[in-house]
């Protein structure tokens, strides 16, 4: 597997690279977006994990989120990776993606699942990508990137991939944040589509990608954090994070839950707030 270095950048006393590979597990070209801060020769770097939101990729919180001065303040590593396969596929073909070319589905809308449906299950694969494929190629590919000191965030579908991917293996992970999360696909229209069409019918094959249920049946990460702002849009019929609040209430689950007094579902809200998250990933990664 060969890493291309697309561009780099100098910011804040540290390099911006965006970075291309072939990808066994989605069988395209993926792109991802990394931020290392200066450090001593030989030194390694906690890794703080960013999943995007849906229609976006790597460069949406490269360009707008405001995270690169508190990651060097913090000596922070900052991955950034796409949101799904784009394509053309290793055979020079199109990406399947929604027929009706709907912003919530499809290109741009992975969800962090593997999907078993066709058209989907050849190249929808973005949690082996994330769980898997990505993290050996940093190690690979990254000298500074400690992996044994791991922490992830992500916003609204990646705020959902970020708790359900730290959920599943809460050994991986020190830290989990999250900003305006998908917090229960199961009960909400994103949510029914999406796993849906990837996953087919089996209501009971989705809850392992949805973060409430997780919860319910056992699993726990060490501790949570969520920022929500309350005059987001989607709030009331998507995102419910009241049902996340209920959830790790009943399982015992320590989560710190804020809702956020006029902010909405953007990059406003979100960097108001993501300095604030990686100094608090940072304390956790370093103690």
């Amino acid at each position: 597997m060969t890493l291309e270095t697309l561009s780099t950048v100098r910011s804040h006393g540290g390099t911006q690279g965006v970075y291309k590979h072939k990808s066994d597990t989605t069988g395209t070209d993926m792109s991802f977006a990394v931020f290392i801060p200066d450090h001593e020769p030989g030194a390694k770097l906690p890794v703080l994990w960013y999943l995007s939101g849906l229609t976006c990729t790597h460069a949406n919180v490269m360009e707008k989120g405001e995270y690169r001065a508190a990651c060097a303040e913090h000596g922070v590593i900052f991955i950034a990776p796409d949101t799904s396969p784009r394509g053309p596929d290793s055979n020079g073909n199109a990406v399947p993606d929604d027929p009706e070319a709907a912003w919530d589905f499809g290109l741009g809308a992975g969800f962090y699942v593997d999907a078993t449906e066709e058209p989907w299950a050849a190249n929808y694969r973005m949690r082996s990508y994330i769980e898997d494929e990505l993290p050996s190629l940093i190690l690979r590919e990254f000298a500074a990137a400690d992996m044994t000191r791991q922490g992830i965030t992500g916003h609204s579908m990646g705020g959902h991939g970020a708790l359900t991917v730290a959920l599943r293996t809460p050994d991986r992970f020190r830290s989990v944040s999250a900003f305006s999360p998908i917090v229960a696909p199961l009960q909400c229209p994103w949510g029914e589509k999406a796993l849906g069409n990837y996953l087919g019918n089996d209501r009971e094959a989705w809850t392992v990608y949805d973060a409430c249920a997780l919860i319910a049946g056992g699993a726990r990460v060490p501790d949570l954090l969520v920022d929500q702002g309350e005059a987001d849009n989607f709030l009331t019929e998507q995102l419910k994070t009241h049902l996340l609040a209920e959830a790790c209430e009943l399982a015992g689950q320590k989560a710190t839950i804020r809702m956020q007094p006029g902010y909405d579902h953007s990059y406003y809200f979100i960097s108001t707030f993501l300095a604030e998250h990686v100094a608090w990933h940072a304390e956790r990664l370093k103690a």
